[in-house]
């Protein structure tokens, strides 16, 4: 009889040292606190934002990104229609400054679009950098007849489609579709816009 060896498993050097998961209530403060490093001040008042103010996220569809058990990056998908076809909004993507050599944007990605397929979602849309999002095949020409309540770029409004054809003959506004927020979480929200912090 052969004796059974024990062979040492080393870890990868190469492993992420992140790890994605579903959002929870607990990231409210740190994602508030990213967005805010991310984006600025005047995020809230940003053309996209309108499609956000007083909606759920899509459910399922919004994703932190956590390491040492720190915040240090997150995703969230928004229902739209996007001139009558239904589809999701992308955004905002933030990802804190010291993580964004590692991968932790592209990840979020990857997880967020393998997900929105997975729940059967057919098309996702979003206004950002286009060489960055080229990569997980966003392209101008997807939602070059769309248009967003508000000023934006042009050339930086993009779509994806999961399932081929999606967003064949998608022209006109793109409006909010989801789940109205519980009224006391919007009143929250819409409370720490106008109350002055004191230091």
């Amino acid at each position: 009889m052969t004796a059974l060896r024990k062979t040492a498993i080393a870890l990868k050097s190469d492993a992420a040292p992140f790890a994605i998961r579903a959002e929870r209530a607990l990231d409210d403060a740190a994602r508030e606190a990213l967005l805010d490093a991310c984006f600025g001040a005047n995020r809230h008042t940003r053309t996209c934002q309108r499609l956000r103010d007083g909606r759920a996220p899509a459910e399922g569809l919004s994703l932190s990104a956590v390491c040492e058990g720190r915040l240090v990056g997150s995703v969230r998908l928004w229902h739209v229609s996007a001139g009558g076809i239904p589809a999701l909004m992308l955004g905002p993507l933030a990802v804190e400054a010291s993580s964004r050599q590692l991968g932790v944007g592209a990840a979020l990605m990857d997880h967020a679009l393998a997900a929105a397929k997975a729940r059967g979602h057919r098309a996702v849309i979003l206004l950002g950098d286009a060489p960055y999002y080229a990569r997980f095949g966003f392209l101008a020409a997807k939602a070059g007849e769309l248009r967003l309540p508000g000023a934006f770029e042009r050339d930086r409004l993009l779509g994806l489609e999961l399932s081929e054809g999606a967003l064949d003959g998608a022209w006109g506004m793109i409006v909010p579709t989801g789940a109205p927020l519980p009224k006391t979480r919007a009143g929250r929200a819409r409370k720490a816009l106008l109350v002055p912090r004191v230091a």
